[in-house]
């Protein structure tokens, strides 16, 4: 049985770890709302440049680009991974490299080859020990508070390079969709080559004019939609975590309350033990004199 000093320490010491994790709930709890804001604010943003890239591919026909027709193969598929770089966020990580492992092995079991590009840190740990050799590249987010516009942007240009080197034939992206602070979906979308929903709107039933023509503005907002796409994803990531890490902290400083019961309980009582003990010591002396 642990000593008095021992319970006396361990509770002090659980007392300091709950301060901390409700400090850190409230934090997460603070910078959800800012985050779950941005995250719903590009969400139809998102939607509209997708139903306006699927008009002018109806007029114009899938042919019109590589982003839209793909290379003509369906053999090396790209996961792009986007993770965390921080941890005591509950389960937010290691969804989305569930999510994303499920896939690869349904590829390979398919006959495919698989690759890996990483947004973040927290993912590559697990990624590479369970399939070695297969992460081409990481994009590092350790140098910003929290990825944007201009992030985004660079990880679209540096997929957009490796697909027209030939290193991948469709890129799928990965990362945790926002419901509430105690949902948060793993969520998988094909970004390379564009997948254009079927609008049910045929080239010959179009009637608006553009200018300049179809296809200029399609070879720019093509682009511009991958962009949007991760840009979306990680605002989606950033309310994910926070509202992850909110739920795991409340959870943590409330196992914290627990422990310090129960803790306070066998203290009292080892505490009441002794004091019993030493009675009964002095009792007994006192009747052998």
């Amino acid at each position: 049985m642990a000593s008095l000093k021992e319970l006396k320490g361990r509770i002090t010491s659980v007392k300091s770890t709950q301060k901390i994790t409700k400090a850190k709930q409230m934090v997460a709890a603070a910078k959800l709302r800012k985050a779950q804001a941005a995250a719903e604010a590009a969400r139809p943003y998102s939607q509209r440049l997708e139903s306006v890239v699927a008009s002018l591919a109806a007029k114009v026909g899938v042919g019109g680009s590589p982003l839209l027709a793909g290379t003509g193969k369906d053999d090396v598929h790209l996961l792009v991974v986007a993770n965390g770089d921080k941890g005591l966020a509950g389960a937010f990580n290691a969804n989305i490299v569930k999510a994303a492992l499920v896939k690869a092995r349904e590829l390979i079991a398919a006959g495919k080859t698989v690759k890996f590009f990483l947004i973040g840190r927290k993912g590559k740990a697990v990624i590479a020990r369970t399939f070695p050799g297969l992460i081409i590249a990481q994009f590092d987010t350790t140098h910003v508070r929290a990825p944007g516009y201009d992030e985004a942007q660079a990880i679209a240009k540096q997929l957009t390079d490796l697909y027209e080197a030939g290193q991948f034939d469709v890129a799928h992206l990965f990362y945790s969709a926002f419901r509430s602070a105690l949902a948060q979906i793993p969520t998988e979308q094909q970004i390379i080559p564009v997948k254009v929903p079927d609008t049910g709107v045929a080239a010959s039933d179009a009637t608006v004019e553009y200018e300049p023509d179809e296809e200029a503005i399609l070879a720019d907002l093509l682009p511009r939609n991958i962009t949007i796409q991760i840009f979306k994803a990680l605002l989606e990531n950033m309310a994910s975590e926070q509202g992850a890490s909110m739920t795991a902290m409340d959870n943590a400083t409330r196992n914290a309350g627990d422990l310090i019961k129960n803790l306070t309980i066998q203290y009292n009582r080892s505490r009441q033990a002794a004091i019993t003990t030493e009675l009964v010591e002095i009792i007994a002396g006192a009747e052998a004199l």
